[in-house]
């Protein structure tokens, strides 16, 4: 039997390829509004983190988030992401 791919991302905190189960999907939608996206089913421009303190920091500080997305983010989807990190 043939074994099952396993779908990659890249964090864009500590910029590796990992496992897409791993990573916490964050996503700009057709009408502009970004939000976190847990089941990584809504449509639009997505983005994805670790779920390490380190790496959304490092995200963060670079702006690498606000790069990938092509829009400003704001202070509270960062806390809303940074409640996903402490709570996964």
């Amino acid at each position: 039997m043939k074994a099952k791919k396993i779908p990659l991302r890249m964090c864009t905190g500590c910029m590796e390829m990992k496992p897409k189960k791993e990573l916490i999907r964050v996503v700009k939608t057709p009408e502009g509004e970004v939000c976190v996206d847990l089941t990584g089913k809504k449509s639009g421009r997505g983005a994805y983190i670790c779920k390490d303190t380190e790496c959304l920091e490092k995200a963060f500080k670079a702006k690498r988030l606000s790069r990938n997305l092509d829009i400003p983010i704001s202070d509270q989807i960062y806390e809303r992401l940074k409640e996903e990190v402490n709570n996964g």
